[in-house]
């Protein structure tokens, strides 16, 4: 048995309804529901993101 944490939504990653966001930089399938507003980042880019902007200054 698996247990999940975190925002998720129903459908299937990718489906193009009611499913998943796109992350804004790679265009894969991220672990957010389509209605979330604001930028969605998949795991990959969220965690390239972090590590630019920690070093930036």
């Amino acid at each position: 048995m698996t247990e999940t944490t975190g925002p998720k939504a129903t459908g299937t990653p990718g489906d193009g309804g009611e499913g998943f966001a796109d992350c804004v930089h790679c265009g894969k399938p991220t672990e957010y529901p389509a209605a979330r507003p604001g930028s969605t980042l998949c795991p990959v880019c969220a965690w390239q993101e972090a590590q630019r902007t920690a070093c930036s200054g």
